[in-house]
């Protein structure tokens, strides 16, 4: 397809629309592929035995996962041929550089680079053509902040949308490598793009087969284990064949805790968690040891309406903080006049200046003995 290059900018949307809105990660989330998939702002806690494992990046932070075990794929853009030699490939005089780029998209997540096109001579470049013909559904480019002059630099932005769905039994390949070329019409010369979807995770390319973590009787994959038959359990310490007879021993979290943490019945070997007259009050967990209500309040709102309690634990929303996610990251409250953080004479704590002695006032200006 034939695209006009306009002296300022160029917007060319292909096949389907960037990433709509913001999702909400899939905390339910049975396997890393599953979360990063779930939105462009979820990430996968490969720590083993972490109770939290997909969640924004802060939210697993605040949950105890620590940095080195946050597994968040942004994708990336490498230059694979970038030949600077100024000699002409053809009696045209065009010059493109880079030549090939290989580029891995995280659907959601844009990546951007720059082309420049140099015309060895007074004869400007006006248009481009692009070859997408092995793009699958849901890529999309697009052109901007070109300059004027020789040579001409365009910004290039690319961005997918969404995975291909497993359904789709098409015979494309459902994550690339594909091609596609940008081509000055009339000139030989191309930029060729290699784009793959990142739609899984590296981590479960190494799994630890018979891993410890497991018990030896499973593969701990991305933080995680996979039991072997017929081993079940967060750590595949249960073996299914051995219920036969209720033992309610396996439905206690220690050789002298309650059974279900009191908050349920073992059978078969399973803890059954009771349920609470608020629907949407549950206990959950391998011992019914985790609730979503038991968190800290502020204003008569659980984790301060503004995060979400799992496990007893609170997750506070982007720009709030504390154990009851009462603490706003905002310092727009504490600006002073001259732009300065509480007039540079005291603390923007949650929002609310802290003067020092002397200073007082919303943003610390005022100081009537001064």
């Amino acid at each position: 397809m034939a695209v006009k290059l306009l002296p300022l900018f160029l917007l060319l949307g292909l096949l389907c629309p960037s990433w709509a809105k913001k999702q909400t990660c899939l905390t339910s989330a049975s396997s890393c592929d599953e979360c990063i998939q779930s939105g462009p702002e979820c990430a996968w806690c490969t720590a083993p035995h972490s109770h939290i494992r997909c969640h924004s990046v802060r939210g697993l932070q605040r949950a105890g996962c620590r940095k080195s075990h946050v597994y968040n794929p942004q994708g990336t853009v490498q230059v694979v041929k970038n030949d600077s030699s100024t000699e002409p490939a053809d009696a045209k005089t065009l010059f493109l550089q880079p030549q090939v780029l290989s580029l891995r998209l995280r659907p959601g997540v844009s990546q951007s680079f720059p082309l420049i096109f140099t015309m060895l001579t007074d004869q400007p470049v006006s248009e481009l053509t692009m070859d997408t013909s092995n793009v699958p559904a849901g890529v999309n480019i697009t052109f901007g902040s070109a300059t004027i002059g020789n040579p001409l630099v365009v910004q290039v932005n690319v961005e997918a949308a969404l995975c291909p769905s497993k359904s789709n039994h098409s015979n494309q390949n459902r994550t690339g490598p594909w091609s596609v070329h940008i081509t000055p019409r009339g000139y030989s010369q191309s930029v060729k793009l290699e784009i793959t979807l990142e739609c899984q995770c590296d981590c479960t390319r190494n799994r630890e087969e018979n891993s410890p973590a497991c018990s030896g009787q499973g593969a701990l994959v991305c933080g995680r284990c996979e039991c072997y038959e017929p081993y079940i359990g967060q750590l595949c310490q249960r073996n299914i064949d051995s219920f036969s007879s209720p033992n309610e021993d396996v439905c206690r979290s220690g050789p002298n805790a309650p059974v279900c943490s009191g908050r349920g019945q073992c059978v078969g070997g399973f803890c059954e968690c009771v349920m609470r007259a608020n629907p949407e009050e549950r206990y959950s967990g391998q011992y019914c040891e985790c609730s979503n209500f038991d968190c800290s309040y502020s204003n008569n709102r659980i984790c301060g309406g503004h995060g979400k309690c799992e496990c007893g634990q609170c997750i506070c929303e982007n720009d709030w903080t504390g154990e009851d996610c009462a603490c706003s990251l905002e310092t727009a409250s504490c600006m002073a006049t001259n732009q300065q953080l509480c007039n540079g004479k005291g603390m923007c704590l949650c929002g609310i200046c802290q003067c020092e002695p002397m200073y007082r006032g919303p943003t610390c200006e005022k100081c009537p003995f001064c």
